[in-house]
């Protein structure tokens, strides 16, 4: 089963990119809209039988690499983390590809998009499902190219080719923490697979490391890199610029790789490595005060913006923050159930803004939408449950995993805890605020586009209406039913977990028993994490999520109080007193061209580091042609021509001339001989 629900998007991708002429456009959509139905079923049966059975395995594969001692086999990890993240994964991907068969009726390269998605997706997958770093990182940059691909699908829109580009090398700062992070983990543990790394970690403790001349604590060193590495993935601030110009790819790229895939590749990453990052409290103070730095930024960005979809890129931005510093105070179960509950509704949010789109003719700007709601209802109905879960507002979704996410930080009782709840109260009221000036932008008022446009505003077709019920779902019913196994489970309830190794479908023999560190085992050092069991680790002294259940009342109800003040206000700028904004920004220019200008960062960027590097290459090409081409290549070849040239008078076809040479050649010869002979 696990087969089918990993390598089932591969097998499309194949077969629609080797094949897509032969089989045409449609057989390349049935082709991949199949594969990953199917890999969403494989992925729904093995929930049931890795999670409500209690079953995680690894299922070795084949041998990948062997360099003496060092040994790493390409093998599937098949427990409750990496089913969780299958199941969104291709349960959304699903979503998005049968839509993308109604949003891309009229493009003109259907086949190549399809097997795009399916690349993607295969990437994706094999990252979730990795059982060491290295084949985790090949799914991380296979997922980095296949983004790029998609971004810049639309090759012939410069702004297109140049988003990818920018995602692409901003990914590449990023992953070079991540590189280093690996060679790091390999010089402390010995190894990259993740068993022994998490049953070396609680004897590695208090191991130190060399770096940049510095004696640093080993782990929270591997920690950072790796943050680093999640940091660029996840578009947390300072290398988040990405994350709205990818926007200019088509809506359903917009969709899967922004809601419930790529960008959340690094909240998996850390996810993962709890037990690691459980013995680095100061990476976790990072990974803590920068996402709620993000969340917060990003939040007072999407105040401003009038792009329906860079809104909602900045609002998944902000959302990804609230996921990291739940990480930060070691609430993973927190930060994987918002993870899960927002690919939900912020699909259904992207889909909804292609549907919104679809029927103004590509019209992307709010400013230029309004009075649609009663000419395309289904959609507007949709965008607001998506809204609503995004809010918080009961009994959606995003009610359920933000709040737990905020009661984990205020209950960690830590500096940057506190800093991260208050920073994540504000975010959820301009949350809400923007949510709500989308939907009153977008949907009400007097009609501000032109006639044309309005005269040709339709529902879309079922096929895009479709996915889109799908995910208003589980934007209403993923909260409420996962809320008690992923966060509020009895977290003694459950044994320890029994990881057995599957090698051509033969169980093997269980693990070697974890080392001792302190006078017990490594496996008896960690809480009960109940759902998630053994893939999630938490020492006693960081369990946020546990205190998280017993915070003060007014804690609760915060998040919804602030969501509902900005939702009123929203309606009171949009639609009780439209002219208020106006006057609003008009008082306060300064900060709302910083918000507006997305705190400057892109010119920021621009003088830092492209002008300088625009700089050193007009120098180095300078001195690559005229001194390294003139005096090198173009200087031989030159000399050359012109000797060649020169020798060519000689051959003028008179025999007095070749005389004459010959009779100056002897008489060099003899000169030559008699000088040497010292006659």
């Amino acid at each position: 089963m696990d087969l089918i629900a990993v390598f089932s998007p591969l097998a499309a991708f194949l077969i629609a990119g080797l094949f897509g002429k032969q089989i045409g456009d449609r057989g390349a959509q049935i082709v991949t809209c199949a594969g990953i139905i199917a890999a969403a079923g494989a992925s729904m049966a093995l929930f049931s039988s890795v999670i409500l059975h209690n079953h995680p395995y690894t299922n070795i594969l084949a041998p990948w690499v062997v360099s003496g001692g060092f040994e790493v086999s390409w093998a599937l990890r098949i427990d409750q983390l990496s089913v969780v993240m299958m199941c969104v994964i291709n349960i959304v991907s699903a979503c998005v590809h049968v839509y993308s068969v109604g949003y891309m009726s009229h493009d003109d390269h259907k086949a190549r998009f399809m097997a795009y998605l399916s690349l993607f997706t295969f990437a994706m997958l094999m990252l979730v499902s990795a059982d060491n770093l290295l084949q985790l990182f090949f799914g991380w940059e296979g997922v980095g190219l296949a983004s790029y691909l998609l971004i810049g699908f639309w090759n012939r829109k410069h702004s297109a080719n140049a988003a990818a580009m920018k995602a692409f090398i901003v990914n590449r700062v990023g992953d070079f923490g991540l590189v280093l992070g690996l060679m790091a983990m390999f010089a402390v543990f010995g190894s990259v697979g993740f068993d022994d790394v998490f049953a070396q970690a609680p004897e590695k403790a208090q191991a130190v490391f060399m770096f940049l001349g510095y004696e640093i604590h080993a782990i929270t060193l591997i920690c950072l890199l790796l943050f680093m590495g999640a940091v660029g993935k996840s578009a947390q601030l300072g290398l988040h610029t990405w994350l709205p110009d990818a926007m200019e790819g088509p809506t359903p790229v917009s969709a899967l790789i922004h809601a419930a895939t790529m960008v959340t590749a690094g909240v998996f990453l850390v996810a993962r490595f709890s037990p690691l990052f459980e013995y680095a409290p100061d990476a976790r103070m990072v990974v803590t005060v920068l996402g709620a730095c993000t969340a917060f930024v990003a939040a007072t960005i999407g105040l401003t913006q009038f792009d329906i979809k860079r809104v909602i890129a900045y609002s998944t931005m902000s959302q990804l923050g609230y996921m990291f510093f739940a990480l930060g105070v070691s609430a993973y179960g927190a930060a994987m159930f918002h993870l899960m509950t927002h690919a939900f509704f912020k699909a259904l949010l992207f889909l909804g803004a292609g549907s919104v789109i679809h029927a103004m003719s590509d019209e992307q700007d709010m400013r230029k939408m309004g009075g649609i709601w009663k000419k395309i209802p289904l959609t507007y109905v949709l965008m607001w449950v998506g809204s609503l879960a995004l809010a918080g507002i009961p009994p959606f979704a995003g009610y359920y995993s933000k709040d737990i996410v905020l009661e984990a930080a205020f209950a960690d009782h830590t500096w940057f805890g506190a800093f991260a709840f208050w920073a994540g109260i504000a975010a959820a009221f301009m949350t809400a605020f923007y949510s709500w000036r989308l939907l009153f932008m977008t949907f009400h008022g007097k009609p501000r586009a032109s006639e044309d446009t309005m005269h040709h505003v339709h529902e879309s077709p079922a096929v895009m209406i479709g996915p889109l019920a799908v995910l208003a779902v589980g934007a209403i019913f993923a909260g409420m039913i996962f809320y008690e196994p992923f966060v509020a489970g009895d977290e003694t309830a459950h044994g320890e977990l029994s990881r057995e190794t599957v090698h051509e479908g033969v169980a093997m023999e269980p693990e070697v028993e974890a080392p001792v560190f302190e006078g017990k085992s490594a496996h008896n050092a960690w809480n009960r994490t109940g759902f998630w069991e053994q893939s999630l680790k938490v020492l006693p002294e960081n369990d946020s999520l546990a205190a998280a259940h017993h915070v003060p009342e007014w804690v609760k109800f915060a998040p919804l109080g602030v969501g509902i003040i900005g939702i009123a206000l929203a309606w009171l700028f949009y639609i009780a007193l439209p002219g208020l904004p106006g006057k609003i920004a008009g008082a306060f220019r300064p900060i709302h061209t910083l918000f507006f200008r997305k705190w400057f960062f892109d010119e920021l960027y621009e003088r830092m580091f492209v002008r300088p590097a625009l700089w050193l290459g007009d120098l180095f090409s300078w001195g690559d042609r005229r001194i390294v081409d003139r005096f090198g290549p173009d200087g031989a070849a030159g000399t050359s021509a012109r000797v060649a040239a020169w020798l060519s008078r000689l051959q003028s076809g008179y025999v007095y001339h070749y005389a004459f040479v010959m009779m100056i050649a002897v008489v060099t010869i003899i000169s030559w001989f008699v000088l040497r002979s010292g006659i």
